[in-house]
C-alpha cells in the first residue's frame, strides 16, 4: 500500500521540519511513502476564511484523483490509539486499498468539498494542534502502526 501525506504550505520550524524527516525516512522500510506539499494560497491576508477553506480545497480536490483514498485529519474525525490506527492501516492493506492519501488542510481546516470527498475523518485528539505540528504527529504515527504491525519495540504496550 502507498500512503500519501499532502498539506496545504511548507513547514516553517526547523525543528519540526527536522523531526518530519526523520520519521519519513523511517517509513519506506515498511511501505510505500510520499507526500506533497500545495503552496500557500496567494494574499491569503485579503481572503475571507471560508474563501480560504474553498480555494484550498479546489487545490486538494485538483491535486488528487478521482476514486482514491482520502483520509482527513480533522478535528471532527473519529479518535482511535496507536493500536486502533495501526489495525485501521492493515484493514487498508488486506483489502486492498492501493493508495491512502492522508490530507492536512490549511489553519481553518477544510471546505465543504474536501468533507464530501473524504473516505474518513480521523482527529489525533480532543485538543487543537496546528496544522504544521500534526504533519509531525501523523509521520510518527504512521511509523508507530507499522512498528506495532511488525511486532517490533518502539511501542511499548
Amino acid at each position: 500500500m502507498h500512503i500519501h501525506l499532502c498539506c496545504i504550505g511548507k513547514t516553517d520550524n526547523a525543528s519540526l521540519r527536522d523531526l518530519i524527516d526523520t520519521y519519513s525516512k523511517r517509513l519506506p522500510h515498511y511501505t510505500k511513502f510520499s507526500w506533497d506539499i500545495l503552496p500557500d494560497l496567494k494574499n491569503r491576508k485579503s481572503l475571507s476564511v471560508a474563501q480560504q477553506k474553498e480555494k484550498e480545497g479546489q487545490c486538494f480536490l485538483n491535486h488528487i484523483p478521482p476514486k482514491e483514498t482520502v483520509v482527513l485529519l480533522d478535528e471532527k474525525g473519529k479518535t482511535m490509539g496507536s493500536v486502533a490506527f495501526a489495525t485501521y492501516l492493515q484493514k487498508k492493506q488486506v483489502s486492498g486499498v492501493k493508495k491512502v492519501w492522508f490530507l492536512i488542510g490549511g489553519p481553518y481546516g477544510f471546505s465543504s468539498d474536501m468533507y464530501d470527498r473524504a473516505t474518513q475523518k480521523i482527529a489525533f485528539s480532543a485538543m487543537t494542534f496546528s496544522h504544521q505540528m500534526i504533519r509531525l504527529l501523523l509521520v510518527e504515527q504512521l511509523y508507530r502502526a507499522f512498528t506495532i504491525l511488525n511486532n517490533e519495540p518502539y511501542h511499548h504496550r
